[in-house]
């Protein structure tokens, strides 16, 4: 049995330690400088132990398989890479960094490690997403020409001048917080080799408390607000496919939606959640569906799946235990981490000059 600590008691850790446990892990700690928040998280779990920092859990078990990692973003590339280097498997919260050259840090210590380093990108391990991947893969002959990722969002801002809303700490708005239904896209087309990037960005309704969402942190009248609130890209890859991207916090559309939509040589597809409120996916239907020409006809195939309303957080946990015992492999790569930072970093900056961005191929691409 691996015994997992879990670093950050906010929201995220409550789907962490659902996952571990399911798939038979012991978590043995909470770690949280806000020792208050620790101390609640072991109570309401059964935990035996909650530290202040990761010294003192190692202290108390030097044979702690793992860590799992849910703190502001601007702490994951310090806390994974003092993780890796104690020889200690990872699961991060995303983004996995504020931006490509965090990341790059990151992988270049997880390689001399050996040590696994997953990112929850949950979205991957949701039921839908797995039967639309059997469906690309299992056709040899299948060419994704295009796709759009789109999270969009009418009342979402998560509170003004916390961590979210200051680009020191978040690396920025809804273009990184909202980066899944990105990965999800690249997930399925096989994370092809981007060329060239076009974005733009604004930051419309930032200043207004009318378009906060309901969930979140506290506000802070004094804290900074200089992120975007809304971003839209067009990504074109060497293999000839293009993608679409939008994100935002606050739009005036009619309500808050989540997918991925793909276009194909032989079949298109849909996965996409559907918010009545935003922000609350207990108010959502999720919807996944083919789009083929058999025999003569359109035709349009529904998917039948169990909905999941912690959109595959719980079994995204699960697969770091069950990737780590050597039962299954991980649904997501640290190589595949670098080139989504890639990607947003290159979004911002096309966003800000207002111009294309070529990228660079690397050697290992």
């Amino acid at each position: 049995m691996k015994k997992i600590a879990i670093i950050g008691a906010g929201g995220m850790a409550h789907y962490h330690i659902k996952g571990f446990r399911t798939a038979g892990a012991d978590v043995v700690a909470i770690i949280d400088l806000n020792q208050t928040l620790a101390s609640q998280f072991a109570t309401q779990y059964h935990l035996p132990h909650f530290f202040q920092n990761i010294q003192d859990c190692c202290d108390m078990y030097p044979d702690l398989d793992g860590v799992s990692i849910a703190v502001p973003n601007a702490f994951h590339k310090k806390i994974v890479i003092d993780a890796l280097e104690r020889r200690l498997a990872v699961f991060c919260e995303k983004p996995p960094a504020l931006n490509a050259e965090e990341m790059i840090e990151i992988e270049s210590v997880y390689r001399k490690s050996g040590k696994l380093l997953l990112f929850d990108f949950n979205n991957r391990a949701r039921e839908e997403t797995q039967i639309l991947k059997q469906y690309i893969d299992a056709d040899g002959s299948f060419l994704m020409n295009s796709a759009q990722a789109y999270w969009i969002r009418r009342n979402g801002i998560p509170g003004f001048g916390g961590w979210f809303t200051n680009k020191k700490l978040s690396g920025g708005g809804p273009a990184i917080d909202l980066l899944h239904m990105l990965d999800l896209s690249l997930y399925l087309m096989h994370y092809p080799t981007p060329k060239v990037i076009m974005a733009s960005s604004h930051d419309d309704f930032m200043g207004n408390t009318a378009f906060k969402g309901p969930w979140g942190i506290a506000d802070n009248s004094k804290g900074i607000n200089d992120v975007e609130s809304s971003i839209q890209a067009f990504i074109t890859f060497d293999n000839g496919a293009s993608l679409m991207i939008r994100n935002s916090w606050a739009e005036l559309i009619e309500k808050e939606k989540a997918g991925v939509c793909f276009q194909g040589n032989h079949f298109g597809g849909l996965m996409e959640r559907t918010f009545k409120i935003d922000g609350i996916d207990e108010t959502s239907h999720d919807c996944c569906q083919l789009f083929t020409y058999e025999n003569n006809h359109q035709v349009d195939k529904d998917i039948h799946f169990i909905p999941d309303f912690a959109m595959g957080r719980e079994a995204s946990a699960a697969n770091f235990i069950e990737s780590l015992e050597g039962k299954t492999e991980p649904l997501n790569t640290p190589e595949e981490a670098v080139q989504l930072m890639r990607i947003v970093d290159a979004m911002y900056e096309s966003a800000k000059t207002g111009l294309p961005v070529i990228m660079e191929r690397k050697e290992n691409e």
